[in-house]
């Protein structure tokens, strides 16, 4: 028989263990891909599963924002665990927010608990000051009106006057996560707009940032020709006669 796991603070990635697979250039050439490009390019890699189910922006015109994923994780609640008294524990959500390093997304498996919200206004304002680039969860947050002044970008799915511990049991941070559905690693890419997030896992970010801006580039130019006149059928996707016409447009 197994040995269960003993709960313990784990090993967290360093400030410059993300800074090394993520640089301000990669940044601004990421900040101009849509999530949209971004589920494609996978696609044709054949990643089909990258996007976070039930993380939606919870302010609308938050901004494109990418930045390496900070791990977070709660499992159903059990009442000897899941108590107001956890929340001074070593390992808490407070204790996870002090090792946040500054530009990471926090990615935080709620597992799909909507009755229950896992961070509030303190604690969002608490991460704003530390620096964190945005909140993106499966769950859903309380002190909705807090929350929002706090600035702190969020993707969630919703949110609900109870606190965690009504419905989830917090355990443990830097570890790999399911959110939303999804498979998501401490220092895999997050790309977050308004169509949700998505995760760029970190083997595949030179490939992204070889092709993603050219698809923007390629989709931009059908645009413009459909808002010429022209018909579909050959121009997206396009036929060998209107690739040639798009590789003299960028001539």
């Amino acid at each position: 028989m197994a040995v269960p796991r003993k709960m313990r603070a784990p090993s967290i990635p360093t400030g410059a263990d993300f800074a090394m697979s993520l640089t301000p250039e990669a940044i601004a050439t990421l900040s101009r891909v849509s999530t949209a490009t971004i589920t494609t390019v996978l696609l044709k890699k054949g990643l089909r599963n990258v996007w976070m189910r039930g993380s939606r922006p919870l302010r609308p015109g938050q901004p494109r924002l990418v930045g390496p994923a900070f791990t977070l994780r709660f499992v159903p609640a059990r009442e000897d665990l899941a108590t107001p008294e956890s929340w001074s524990s070593p390992i808490s959500t407070r204790t996870a927010i002090e090792a946040m390093p500054e530009g990471c997304i926090a990615v935080v498996d709620a597992m799909g608990v909507t009755d229950a919200g896992i961070f509030g206004d303190i604690l969002c304002a608490r991460m704003a000051k530390r620096g964190v680039a945005a909140l993106v969860t499966d769950g859903v947050v309380r002190d909705l009106e807090g929350v929002l002044g706090t600035g702190l970008p969020v993707w969630c799915d919703g949110f609900a006057a109870p606190p965690s511990v009504a419905g989830l049991t917090f355990v443990g941070w830097g570890e790999p996560i399911g959110c939303g559905g999804v498979a998501i690693f401490p220092n895999d890419i997050i790309v977050a707009d308004q169509d949700g997030a998505v995760v760029i896992p970190a083997a595949f970010l030179d490939l992204i940032l070889a092709e993603g801006a050219e698809q923007e580039r390629m989709e931009a130019w059908i645009v413009d020709q459909v808002n010429a006149g022209a018909v579909l059928p050959g121009l997206y996707p396009m036929n060998a006669e209107t690739k040639a016409r798009y590789a003299a447009s960028k001539k």
